[in-house]
């Protein structure tokens, strides 16, 4: 496949890039010291189509794909990964299971006022002792006439406190039954729906991460996403999407940390001579350069196999996995070649550096990805 990017997402990168220097980056280091989720933002980027990218233009998107998803959380990240994590988010995992699995009643509800920010969305599925082991879950719904009642904790949300709406997954019958949970829709405002503790994190600290708690939430009946018990199938389909999303998310805080290191290498002099010039420093740079190569291609690949619906679970896992890992490479190479200057927060790098970590985490840590990747591999 020829990923050279088309006239559209040139477009696309150069409304960010134009967006990005007025209103993300004299703010980025203000954010990220008092951990800011800068709500207002969002709905800025709402009006630039940039908070409902695959959501059909009939419901109030941008109706774009994923060559062009993958160009908004890549570009965006390249000035805060915090802001890349809350587009990707709000896009890929709450809207996007709305979008992939709601009724047409659900769509029309719901997606004009995500796809806008209007409203901000957050997704539910992790607990404080079930992370990768979702099907052991505790949060559970049960029905109760004509409603559904649900009653736990989910942890590490994006947006958990802030959120207009989520949609949850909970379990409506058997602990490690893959049929055993359901998803549904809850509205901010709901009884017994409430935000909880937000996390003091290293990183990615404009982008909010809270706890959610459901005690005896009452919801209407027609606020089940799907079927009773697809719930955890829905969840699977949701993430190979969301692996893609954090692809590039970690493309994109690649690029702003190898961006940084390559002007500063032209810069900075040292034995009458830019620092570049050194060997050490060019095969850095040269290594960096490798490996945001590749980690695109396998992006790129994923989203392709994704917008032509063909099986791509290997695929976005392996885009993940190695992207994210090298998004942590190259920040820490980023960071030694500025030296100590580097260490301070005066230089971007230092940033870039503390939130390349998440992306070897969420979504499910590099560990998952390897197993994913064999799994399909040894089916043959």
């Amino acid at each position: 496949m020829n990923f050279q990017p088309t006239e559209m997402q040139q477009q696309i990168a150069q409304v960010i890039r134009d967006f990005g220097k007025t209103n993300i980056q004299p703010h980025v280091l203000a954010w990220d010291e008092e951990q800011v989720f800068p709500a207002a933002l969002f709905k800025e980027m709402g009006a630039l189509g940039l908070m409902g990218v695959l959501v059909p233009e009939q419901y109030g998107g941008s109706g774009l794909g994923y060559l062009e998803y993958v160009t908004v959380i890549s570009e965006i990240a390249r000035y805060c990964g915090a802001i890349g994590l809350s587009v990707a988010a709000h896009n890929s995992l709450c809207t996007g299971h709305i979008l992939q699995f709601g009724s047409e009643e659900q769509k029309q509800s719901y997606l004009p006022k995500l796809a806008t920010a209007e409203w901000i969305g957050a997704w539910g599925l992790t607990e404080p002792n079930t992370g990768s082991d979702a099907m052991n879950m505790k949060c559970t719904a049960r029905k109760e006439g004509n409603e559904w009642v649900i009653n736990g904790t989910k942890c590490w949300i994006t947006h958990g406190k802030s959120c207009d709406v989520a949609v949850v997954i909970a379990r409506t019958g058997e602990v490690r039954d893959s049929h055993g949970m359901s998803a549904f829709i809850v509205e901010k405002g709901t009884p017994g729906f409430s935000g909880g503790k937000k996390e003091n994190k290293l990183g990615m600290r404009a982008s909010e991460t809270a706890e959610m708690i459901f005690d005896n939430c009452r919801i209407p009946e027609q606020n089940l996403l799907g079927r009773e018990g697809d719930g955890f199938i829905q969840s699977m389909k949701v993430l190979d999407g969301g692996r893609i999303s954090i692809a590039a998310l970690s493309l994109g805080i690649a690029k702003g940390a190898y961006d940084a290191a390559l002007k500063y290498s032209q810069e900075r002099h040292q034995f009458d001579q830019p620092i570049a010039n050194f060997q050490g420093i060019s095969f850095k740079l040269a290594d960096m350069a490798t490996q945001i190569t590749a980690a695109e291609l396998l992006t790129m690949q994923a989203a392709d196999l994704k917008n032509r619906h063909q099986p791509m679970t290997k695929q976005a896992a392996m885009a993940k996995y190695y992207a994210s890992e090298v998004a942590v490479a190259v920040a820490n190479d980023a960071l030694q070649i500025f030296g100590g200057y580097g260490y301070t927060k005066d230089f971007p790098v230092e940033k870039f550096y503390r939130d390349a970590k998440l992306c070897t985490i969420g979504e499910g840590t590099s560990e998952i990805q390897k197993i994913v990747i064999a799994r399909e591999a040894l089916k043959g």
